[in-house]
């Protein structure tokens, strides 16, 4: 089955690539949570280990030497990031999806405050009909890019280092709603 194919695409695709064509240089990722063949395909376009599992990994791990931390399916708590604050280093990021700021203004904020507490960054980004969250403890994910990653992709259909870009773009009413929330 081609990506195209799976109903999925745009999700694995964008959930994967803007936090590793962020990080300058992931080389330890967890990916926890709900995982297709297709979201692991698109994890091995980077040269990185990368563990598949529940959220027990967090709690199985015991060093602080995580880069990024791929949320497929998992609600963020305060639990939760605590373990995860456990284990990824110092210029770590962490991925989730969220809700969008149509369908759920309160609970986007809620989980951007959430994050925002423990990261320098907190942003939303959309595609499809989704809406994730990147935070970052260093790495900015529009300023910081790594185009010798994003622009060199193979095989990919949604993703691109442009609709990475615009996928942090929001209407002006929104932007204006997160700002002071999510920390750009």
């Amino acid at each position: 089955m081609s990506s195209l194919e799976n109903a999925n695409y745009a999700f694995n695709e964008m959930m994967v690539h803007v936090p590793l064509c962020t990080h300058k240089e992931p080389e330890k990722i967890l990916v926890i949570g709900t995982v297709d063949d297709e979201l692991k395909q698109e994890v091995e376009k980077h040269k990185a280990q990368a563990t598949f599992g529940d959220t027990s990994l967090l709690t199985a791990h015991n060093e602080k030497d995580i880069d990024v931390i791929i949320l497929t399916d998992v609600a963020v708590d305060d639990l939760l990031l605590a373990n995860i604050e456990r284990v990824l280093k110092n210029d770590g990021i962490i991925t989730f999806p969220s809700k969008s700021f149509h369908r759920n203004e309160e609970t986007l904020k809620a989980d951007l405050q959430r994050v925002g507490e423990k990261f320098w960054i907190a942003m939303p980004f959309s595609f499809g009909h989704k809406t994730a969250i990147i935070a970052s403890k260093k790495y900015h994910p529009t300023a910081d890019i790594v185009l010798q990653v994003s622009d060199l992709l193979d095989d990919v259909n949604y993703y691109s280092t442009e609709v990475h870009h615009a996928s942090f773009v929001f209407a002006s009413h929104i932007h204006r709603k997160l700002t002071g929330i999510a920390k750009r």
